[in-house]
């Protein structure tokens, strides 16, 4: 995650990445064993679910750079 858009530091960027790549993995994780319990669905069906969570995904992250880009600036570190 770049700090150009965060004024955080390199350790809340890098622990902010960390938990977006945990909750995709555990989305993957989930859309497999729903995979395992809904064989009959159709290809249309799942190209129409994979839409969807895209979609669903894409919002969630809008949300998330939007709250992250109207967080307040931390104050001037003192030397």
């Amino acid at each position: 995650m770049s700090t150009r858009y965060n004024n955080g530091s390199h350790y809340e960027n890098h622990q902010r990445a960390a938990e977006l790549h945990d909750g995709a993995a555990h989305a993957h994780r989930s859309a497999a064993e729903q995979r395992g319990k809904q064989d009959h669905l159709t290809g249309q069906e799942r190209s129409r679910q994979a839409l969807e969570h895209s979609r669903n995904a894409y919002e969630r992250s809008a949300q998330i750079r939007q709250a992250e880009s109207t967080e307040p600036a931390p104050p001037p570190a003192e030397d």
